[in-house]
């Protein structure tokens, strides 16, 4: 890439979009395409098509996509498969359709198996059967991974995929209803402090920032009984959280602006060729060439609970709730292959906690 190149960032918006235009912008890039999902529906072919007909971009970043945590991923199903799968395949056809140089798919590591070796090297993709709460999600991105190295053994195209551990950052989700744990345990921990400390006027700004089902108006009982819902809840007159699951699952986190780093230091540095030569291909079968993107370091989610309660200051008591799903219980990759090509993560857990905290409550 150079610094005039035309460069689509689809999901622009999004944590994983917005971080890399962050990033971009601080390289020098500055000749951008942006459409908001409201603006251009990119799960329909014709609109996507003639979009990039006429925008004719150099370079694409893939982050858009429909993204939620378990409860999400199990509920919305059918939603999650279909809008991943026509958002991916019609930009991925609209690329080579339209010459574009390089296009860069983000993925997932939940496209591993459920009980995958640990930590998990590329190869390990269809090696066993998937965590079912998110294998509609997972299948979704495993296709755009196969499409990525297909088009590039049939057509010649430069696509590089890449799949990052858990993000988290300044424009995360921290939706009530669907968003995944590090947002969901500092939201909620957040309100449990201002609960704690009966400041009913700053629950009443948090909730009137992001969308939620109660007038903010509302009687402060009713206030109280709409949290109880998200597992927030008075007990004795003392505030407790309640979190799903058992604790006991592990779960890597990255600071969304070191993947973006990461993806920019790819799209300039790395060509589908390089993916194949890090991957140790043999018997000519070209396959496993997308990169994980992490830390290697772990936490178990129980410790990340407290570590959040910690940060914020949140008094109460944190349960966890067996009756429901812990998901994957490892999900730690083995990023060696990004390493051997010279990028390494820069930000760790306990500081992007506190930088992503300090951040919402302004």
């Amino acid at each position: 890439m150079n610094k005039d190149s035309k460069i689509y960032v689809a999901g622009h918006d999004g944590l994983v979009g917005s971080s890399i235009v962050k990033i971009l912008k601080s390289r020098g890039y500055h000749n951008f395409i942006f459409r908001h999902y409201t603006e251009l529906d990119l799960r329909n072919q014709q609109v996507t098509q003639q979009f990039f007909k006429e925008q004719k971009p150099d370079y694409v970043f893939l982050a858009a996509a429909k993204v939620g945590g378990i409860f999400a991923n199990n509920t919305y199903r059918a939603q999650f498969i279909y809008e991943n799968i026509m958002i991916q395949s019609n930009i991925i056809h609209s690329c080579y359709m339209n010459d574009v140089k390089k296009l860069l798919f983000l993925g997932s590591t939940c496209i591993y198996p459920k009980l995958a070796n640990q930590p998990m090297k590329e190869d390990e993709l269809l090696t066993n059967t998937l965590e079912y709460t998110n294998e509609p999600y997972a299948i979704a991105k495993i296709a755009g991974i196969k499409m990525c190295e297909s088009y590039n053994l049939q057509y010649g195209t430069n696509y590089i995929s890449v799949m990052p551990t858990n993000l988290y950052g300044y424009n995360d989700n921290f939706n009530l209803e669907n968003s995944h744990v590090l947002p969901a345990l500092l939201r909620k921990m957040h309100l449990c402090k201002c609960l704690e400390n009966n400041d009913f006027s700053a629950i009443r700004r948090d909730l009137d920032k992001y969308p939620s089902s109660i007038e903010i108006s509302a009687p402060n009982d009713e206030i109280i009984a709409y949290l109880e819902k998200f597992g927030i809840k008075m007990n004795g007159g003392k505030v407790e959280l309640h979190v799903w699951g058992t604790g006991s699952p592990f779960r890597e986190f990255l600071w969304a602006e070191d993947m973006a780093d990461a993806c920019v230091f790819l799209m300039e540095n790395a060509d589908f060729d390089d993916m194949v030569k890090v991957s140790n291909i043999e018997n000519k079968e070209i396959r496993n060439t997308h990169l994980n993107i992490g830390t290697g370091k772990e936490i178990r989610i129980k410790d990340l609970a407290y570590l959040v309660k910690d940060t914020i200051g949140f008094k109460g008591k944190i349960k966890f709730d067996p009756s429901k799903p812990d998901g994957t219980p490892r999900k730690l990759t083995d990023p060696g292959k990004l390493h051997a090509l010279g990028w390494h993560h820069k930000i760790e857990l306990p500081e992007g906690i506190k930088m992503v905290y300090e951040h919402y409550v302004k």
